[in-house]
């Protein structure tokens, strides 16, 4: 390249370039740059877990610092979709305001056709296909969100379902949206989460919750809020109270953990 005519070095950059604001347009190596710059969107935005109990799903956020003068009741990251159907997102909270605003006038209008609550994965379904819409027409960016949905199939069964801003949506045991920790905290899920589901209740799921939280947020409890979702029942959020008893038992039990593998070296 440095050793071409100085007017092709020119034509390339201007292609590059080209690829790189036209959301219609693919590069030469297969990439949408508008798509990967939108999901580089989302890894600067709050981090967000999920995980998908025995009988619930346990949600958890990473709260931002906020303005002293701020009223934090306006900040919401975990949103009612539908009456069984909860969101939660990762990065432009406007550009999730939007897509939320779509998926609620989507579950009413399923409602009133079908005289019946949406499913989980129809929504999920829809959030996908909306994303998916802005990656394909001129004029328009993609949703620099991508969002966390839990909820219950029509047998009872929580389900938790994740879709991100190329309008892709898969169904999860457990995930991590948001923040650029992500790999590093799935594969901390992917270490702990058990084998056995049944061995997964929700006081369980709530601890490895906060757990996987605590890898990469600080000032534990203030800077969480964790919520609990169980079928037929509204959502429970945690007060600060309940996720510091949580952090404190964590604690304990990493300190135990130190002296009874320092007592075991001793031993040895």
């Amino acid at each position: 390249f440095r050793n071409a005519p100085k007017s092709l070095q020119i034509d390339y950059l201007k292609m590059a370039g080209s690829y790189d604001r036209a959301i219609t347009v693919f590069s030469p190596d297969g990439h949408l740059f508008q798509v990967e710059y939108a999901i580089e969107a989302v890894k600067r935005g709050s981090i967000v877990v999920g995980i998908r109990g025995y009988d619930s799903i346990i949600i958890g956020v990473e709260k931002r610092a906020t303005a002293k003068l701020q009223d934090t009741r306006t900040i919401r990251k975990i949103v009612q979709i539908d009456k069984q159907i909860t969101l939660a997102f990762a990065g432009l909270t406007a550009d999730a305001r939007v897509l939320i605003e779509k998926a609620r006038v989507e579950a009413q209008s399923y409602r009133l056709t079908c005289e019946d609550a949406p499913s989980l994965e129809y929504m999920a379904r829809y959030i996908a296909r909306t994303q998916q819409k802005y990656t394909q027409r001129g004029g328009m960016r993609p949703f620099g969100v991508s969002c966390m949905l839990a909820g219950f199939s029509t047998d009872g069964a929580p389900q938790l379902f994740q879709t991100d801003p190329a309008g892709t949506y898969n169904e999860w045991k457990a995930n991590v949206i948001g923040g650029k920790n992500t790999k590093t905290m799935r594969e901390f899920l992917e270490k702990n989460f058990p084998s056995i589901e049944r061995n997964l209740e929700a006081e369980a799921c709530v601890k490895l919750c906060v757990k996987s939280l605590l890898e990469v947020v600080d000032s534990g409890s203030k800077n969480m809020e964790v919520c609990i979702i169980k079928k037929d029942q509204q959502v429970k959020t945690l007060t600060d109270e309940e996720i510091s008893k949580v952090v404190s038992e964590i604690q304990i039990e990493a300190e135990e953990a130190k002296k009874s593998s320092a007592t075991a070296m001793e031993t040895s």
